[in-house]
């Protein structure tokens, strides 16, 4: 499970998303760890043993990252940690309690705080005893009733904060899902000013974009190769190359460092350049990902996506040409899709025949537009659940069903990776028996997929 607020995925389904580091809880620690605690971090959704860890830790806090399809269990793990250790301070954050905060602490009664927002300074104050109700950004108990603080404004300065405790967790863990490589993540920017309909990052992270300076990014990178021996990294930011002034210093201190990295990043069809993608493939970039969600103009529309595909053929001719491969996304299931609307996408999706391809199912997380329009059109029913997704459809659209959604949704992927064309290029271009390894079980388990 990566519970990275923006993207809650469970990738036990999905083709070609792997792991993540759990990078929101790092950079916590670190924060932890200024205020003169011990910090653990434990990512169970890869193992571990969460009670023997209470025993042996015996923490005074408990820090953790809920995400919506796990919700569920996230809260009767957290209800036995306060039955193990009863006076444990319990402290959530998640994109969920965007929405769902004083509810959370009265239905919840264990839970001790519910951080709303970017939780680094929310969580400096819990540490450093602040008064309760002068911390903005939380809702915290009060005679058995949630209360809920002023929201927090949104850290404009992303230098000050500690990198990401990296030496509480096993990076070798965390490898890319095509050579196997260890990959670090590396937040280099938060905000987005386009606030698609079915998006959590202007929700999340606000509608300005807050960049590090070029000088951290660099810093924390270097961290990396000598700490860490990591070269490969994915910059991970709402929108990476919305300023191309900053974009382009970033790959030439690359270059003139000397560092030597693989780096991976995402843009939108409408910011990237012939001169920028030169640029970030000599810096080391090899992989972009590219938000294209339809190829349906009338659905791109309607979600305020503000593209066409033309825009997105010009920017996938720009990156081909610079030897940059191609990740895109595409959505399935938006409320105003139809069979029609789903073959556009498809046909689109082998026009442009990109390296990778990931087919999501449309899921309305709280804290969306997508979740209030589908509360207010009813495309919920009684056995809806998150557990799977991006996977398994949580509602219908306005003219078909989740089981209809389901299958055209196995069809995109069938349809786009097992043509004999794609087959033959991604086999030339492997250069590794690691590489063919991780290729062969991603094609036995689409091949197998039901």
């Amino acid at each position: 499970m990566n519970r990275e607020d923006r993207c809650q995925q469970p990738t036990e389904n999905l083709l070609v998303i792997p792991p993540l580091p759990p990078v929101d809880l790092m950079y916590l620690a670190s924060i932890a760890e200024m205020s003169g605690c011990e910090a653990k971090i434990a990512d169970y959704s890869l193992g571990g043993d969460f009670k023997q860890d209470l025993l042996d830790f015996k923490p005074d806090y408990i820090v953790a990252n809920i995400a919506t399809p796990t919700f569920k269990s996230d809260m009767k793990a957290l209800k036995e940690a306060k039955d193990i250790l009863p006076q444990v301070k319990i402290i959530v954050k998640g994109a969920l309690f965007l929405t769902y905060n004083t509810n959370a602490i009265y239905e919840n009664q264990f839970l001790d705080y519910v951080i709303i927002g970017e939780a680094e300074l929310t969580l400096k104050d819990i540490l450093d005893n602040v008064p309760d109700d002068e911390i903005p950004g939380i809702c915290y108990k009060s005679n058995m009733q949630g209360v809920k603080n002023k929201p927090r404004r949104f850290n404009e300065n992303l230098d000050a904060l500690p990198f990401p405790a990296r030496h509480l967790v096993d990076n070798n863990l965390y490898r890319r899902p095509d050579n196997g490589k260890v990959q670090a993540v590396i937040k280099v920017s938060r905000g987005c000013p386009f606030h698609c309909f079915f998006c959590l990052a202007t929700p999340v992270s606000g509608i300005k974009v807050r960049m590090r300076s070029v000088e951290n990014i660099i810093l924390e990178i270097k961290e990396c190769i000598e700490k860490y021996n990591i070269k490969n990294f994915l910059f991970w930011s709402d929108i990476f190359d919305i300023d191309k002034y900053w974009t382009m210093e970033l790959c030439k201190k690359i270059i003139d460092e000397k560092l030597n990295i693989v780096w991976s990043a995402n843009t939108r069809a409408d910011t990237v350049s012939q001169e920028m993608a030169d640029l970030m493939y000599k810096s080391g970039c090899r992989l972009m990902s590219i938000g294209v969600e339809s190829g349906s103009q009338m659905i791109l529309d309607k979600i305020g996506k503000r593209i066409t595909p033309d825009t997105v053929r010009n920017a996938v001719k720009i990156l081909k040409k610079a030897k940059i491969k191609i990740y895109n996304y595409f959505v399935i299931g938006l409320p105003w899709e139809t069979e029609e609307t789903v073959e556009e996408t498809i046909k689109f999706a082998i026009e442009l025949d990109s390296d990778f391809i990931s087919f999501y199912t449309a899921t309305p997380l709280p804290g969306t537009r997508f979740y209030d329009y589908a509360v207010k059109e009813k495309l919920f029913d009684l056995t809806t659940s998150y557990r799977s997704a991006y996977y398994y459809p949580v509602v219908r659209t306005h003219s078909l069903s989740k089981e209809k959604v389901f299958e055209l949704h196995k069809q995109a992927i069938k349809r786009f990776y097992l043509r004999p064309a794609f087959i033959l290029r991604t086999l030339f271009r492997l250069r590794s028996f690691s590489e063919f390894k991780n290729y062969f079980k991603a094609g036995i388990n689409l091949l197998l997929r039901k």
